[in-house]
């Protein structure tokens, strides 16, 4: 993306006509009438998430379309050559509508730019050819797309990611410097005590560079990034009403993937991923977030400090005390399900920087 480029025109056709459509209408009032709590119901007829697959690639960088619902998900931490930090975020979600039509899916897609200035968002909605994923083999190359909005390139060597929206833009090249990572059991991420469950695995090991453009014109960025990938039909279970996801890059090398799902089946789960990328899952209750600030942000109450604890050290897992802080308290997501996601710093038994995501929140 050169310096003097324009921001990315919107696709066609424009998002009210996608709204009209019958497939992106019918999206937009599941998700508007079910929320965050509508992924504990509804996955009758579909596929389901079965401990014993074993994930293998570059197949599961494809779309899984007996599923429900299924997202290619992106983050990067970046810093400007005055050493400010932006953040980005390129998000695409495929949904299912009928078990029974395999060709009747929905997508939307999520784009981000955490500024020095603000947090800036753009939302898509589109039906089949207007956007989907393809993958070819022999080389890999993995192909997401919604309009003009592009992913694409091999997770594990190379690739590229690209979105805007009427006041920003981003184009990132990601290059891989270590493994994959499968999330729970062999890619199998149980999600509530009952054995709600996804497929879920991650590419943490991306270094990242491009360009970012707002109103002020475009900026060299540096930074690294985090790919996740995640299939499901029911991922929650019905009295959980919502998540804070973190995905942490410490100054050590090391990572760490933790959430926490909130309602009457609380739940955690995390994964230590260690410098050359040997992960390890840890149980429920092992990983400990506990908000210590809360702020408004666009009228909910969110908490934007928090102590993050590894309660379950093992040899190969140090006992973490962290603190983790929003650097864009502001970073929120006014979308058909809004939602917080934004950058966050890492202080205390370790360094570092991530992102955060919350959902749910009143």
């Amino acid at each position: 993306m050169s310096a003097d480029r324009s921001f990315p025109r919107p696709g066609r056709p424009t998002r009210r006509a996608l709204l009209a459509s019958g497939l992106g209408l019918l999206l937009a009032q599941r998700l508007q009438a079910q929320g965050f709590a509508g992924l504990g119901q509804g996955g009758t007829g579909f596929a389901l998430p079965d401990p014993g697959y074993r994930l293998r690639f570059p197949r599961d960088h494809a779309a899984h379309p007996g599923f429900r619902i299924e997202w290619w998900y992106l983050t990067a931490n970046l810093t400007d050559p005055q050493g400010r930090d932006w953040g980005a975020q390129w998000t695409l979600f495929r949904s299912a509508l009928d078990p029974e039509e395999p060709r009747a899916q929905a997508w939307m897609g999520h784009a981000a730019l955490a500024s020095p200035e603000g947090h800036l968002s753009a939302e898509r909605l589109a039906r089949p050819g207007q956007a989907g994923v393809r993958l070819t083999e022999a080389p890999t190359r993995l192909e997401a797309r919604i309009d003009e909005w592009r992913l694409t390139g091999d997770p594990e060597t190379r690739m590229r990611v690209s979105a805007g929206g009427s006041d920003f833009a981003f184009d990132l090249g990601l290059t891989a410097t270590g493994p994959l990572v499968l999330q729970g059991d062999a890619g199998y991420s149980v999600k509530s005590p009952g054995g709600q469950a996804s497929h879920y695995y991650s590419q943490p090991f991306l270094k990242a560079a491009g360009e970012v453009q707002t109103g002020g014109g475009a900026l060299p960025v540096t930074g690294i990034a985090w790919l996740d990938r995640e299939w499901s039909s029911e991922p929650l279970a019905a009295d959980q009403s919502g998540w804070d996801w973190f995905s942490l890059s410490l100054d050590s090398g090391a990572k760490l993937m933790g959430f926490v799902l909130r309602g009457a089946s609380r739940f955690t789960a995390a994964t230590w991923i260690a410098p050359d990328g040997r992960a390890t899952p840890l149980p429920d209750g092992a990983f400990r977030a506990e908000p210590l600030d809360w702020a408004k942000v666009a009228g909910h109450r969110l908490p934007l400090r928090w102590r993050v604890r590894l309660a379950d050290p093992r040899p190969e897992v140090p006992a973490l005390d962290l603190e983790v802080r929003a650097i864009r308290p502001d970073a929120w997501m006014p979308m058909l399900f809004p939602y917080w996601e934004g950058p966050v710093r890492v202080s205390g038994s370790a360094g570092g920087i991530g992102y955060l995501e919350m959902t749910g929140y009143e």
